[in-house]
């Protein structure tokens, strides 16, 4: 309803009360024309995306998975008679957000875009962009860290690489970490403290199996205490698994419901190495899966020592992403999957440019 439409209500209740109607029939209009005016302010423009960190938290969006429904109810005070049933009006908005990143042909990070440089779709419907934001907000991030057995001599540059990618954090972020060989141990719950979490991987020692997937399935209910709207995971492993109770089916199913991006680090040996196993061998596409089904990304190192680069640069990534939001044109409660796409508007001047995220989420079930 139109504000002029809500002023012609609340004049229209004046002149009901000349002609010695009750002042009851006044309050419900006047509040019927108070959550008219609720209604009628629609989800924010990219002008409306607070700022700053502090306000974003404030707004009223959520991830993917996990819509938000805002309910404003009015109700008559008690002892108030109405004609017919008491007035139940209810205003519901979803807002669903996806994590985007862009990078030219030598996969360096594109900052600088406008709304206008999206497109965005679910499944094959072209949605309208509600909010749009480049902001750098507080994430909560997971560190799973491999130390199993074979992990030995990989161990100090997985610490570097821990080490630089905690240099890219923001005073507001919050850490935990999980380390796993035969089975997945939460070694510090989230802290904002990075220094006790280099203090635990500096005792860390190598020894067992891998138990990669299980890791990850603990890393995924810690991560439901987090505080922070933005939440990843970054996985430092040296191959597949080979000691999980759980299944690479049924981790994929529950990355995929959760709003986690999950960033992996792969150490693996050469293709042709002798010492490779069957599980490292699957190694690369396990994390590529996990990975590319939440906005991820995942980096094959065969050389130790480019660990702590490539961690930096993911950290960076994290920093330089853009964030959309859109109100889905299905609004039924399904719980069905619904694939997401993102396509870019070629700025003029610019190279080929590549579009980095989610690939979908759960729509919320009745």
């Amino acid at each position: 309803m139109r504000a002029a439409n809500g002023c012609k209500l609340f004049i229209t209740s004046r002149r009901i009360l000349k002609k010695g109607r009750s002042l009851t029939a006044l309050g419900a209009l006047a509040g019927v024309c108070l959550v008219a005016a609720l209604a009628r302010g629609g989800p924010a423009d990219s002008k409306d995306v607070p700022r700053n960190a502090a306000a974003a938290s404030q707004q009223p969006v959520a991830p993917p998975q996990a819509q938000v429904d805002i309910e404003t109810r009015k109700k008559p005070d008690e002892g108030t008679k109405l004609a017919s049933r008491p007035a139940d009006i209810k205003v519901t908005r979803q807002l669903v957000l996806i994590n985007v990143s862009v990078t030219d042909p030598l996969n360096r990070f594109v900052t600088g875009l406008e709304k206008e440089n999206f497109r965005l779709y679910e499944d094959k419907v072209e949605q309208q962009i509600r909010s749009f934001s480049s902001e750098d907000a507080p994430i909560s991030i997971g560190l799973v860290f491999d130390t199993s057995g074979s992990m030995g001599p990989k161990l100090q540059k997985s610490r570097e690489a821990a080490a630089d990618f905690f240099q890219t954090a923001n005073p507001a972020d919050e850490f935990f970490l999980i380390r796993f060989s035969d089975r997945p141990e939460l070694v510090t719950p989230f802290t904002t403290d990075t220094d006790r979490i280099q203090s635990a991987l500096t005792f860390t020692q190598s020894k067992g199996r891998t138990a990669l997937l299980d890791g990850v399935y603990l890393a995924m209910n810690e991560m439901k205490k987090a505080h922070n709207a933005r939440k990843a995971l970054l996985i430092i492993s040296d191959g597949g698994d080979n000691s999980s109770r759980y299944t690479e089916s049924e981790i994929k199913n529950s990355v995929r419901e959760a709003d986690v991006q999950i960033y992996a680090i792969g150490i693996f040996e050469s293709p042709g190495a002798r010492t490779r196993t069957p599980e490292e061998s699957m190694g690369p596409s396990l994390l590529s899966d996990l990975a590319e089904q939440t906005g991820g990304r995942s980096y094959a190192v065969e050389n130790p020592s480019e660990l702590p680069d490539i961690a930096a640069k993911i950290g960076v990534e994290l920093r330089n992403e853009y964030i959309i939001g859109y109100s889905p044109q299905n609004q039924e409660r399904d719980g069905k999957y619904r694939r997401v796409q993102v396509k870019l508007t070629q700025p003029r001047g610019l190279p080929p440019l590549k579009a980095n995220f989610r690939l979908g989420y759960y729509a919320p079930s009745r």
